[in-house]
């Protein structure tokens, strides 16, 4: 009887490539201004992206697009993100038994919390140019900027598993 092993080396390879995009835009205007420049066509994704934080649960808004042509999936993520939590104070003065309202601000790769969006591109294979790619996102007029990611320095690898 053949014995095959599996390395888990083998399962450990990044496929995508990822663009952090900096931008006061809305996520869904960031997409429409996207589909303009790109042969692409962002839509809102009902899976959105869910982190489990001390704190709570929190969602990224996602944006998906599956180009079945080149077999490449995009998906633009949203970075930031807040967390609110419900505390009870109870003092003894005017103001007892209120209830405040605290926001935690949560990062989807906390190591980039600058960038305010990825664009995540699955399955390239070297069909695509990433820099091309980087060079029209930043002709957008309302991104400041737009830049590649190299994926080896995440340690949050995991949150971009979706």
């Amino acid at each position: 009887m053949a014995i095959h092993k599996l390395e888990i080396g083998e399962f450990d390879e990044i496929d995508y490539d990822l663009i952090a995009i900096h931008t006061a835009l809305e996520d869904y205007r960031l997409a429409y201004f996207i589909n303009q420049k790109l042969p692409i066509i962002l839509g809102k994704s009902k899976d959105e992206v869910h982190i489990q934080i001390k704190d709570g649960e929190t969602q990224f808004s996602r944006f998906y697009y599956y180009d079945t042509e080149n077999t490449v999936s995009w998906n633009l993520i949203q970075n930031k993100n807040e967390v609110f939590q419900q505390k009870r104070e109870t003092t003894q003065d005017l103001f007892s038994e209120t209830a405040l309202e605290m926001a935690t601000k949560v990062y989807l790769l906390p190591e980039f919390k600058k960038a305010d969006y990825f664009l995540k591109i699955e399955n390239t294979e070297d069909m695509i140019n990433v820099s091309e790619i980087k060079q029209i996102l930043n002709t957008i007029e309302d991104i400041t900027t737009a830049y590649a990611v190299d994926t080896n320095q995440i340690k949050s690898k995991n949150n971009l598993i979706f």
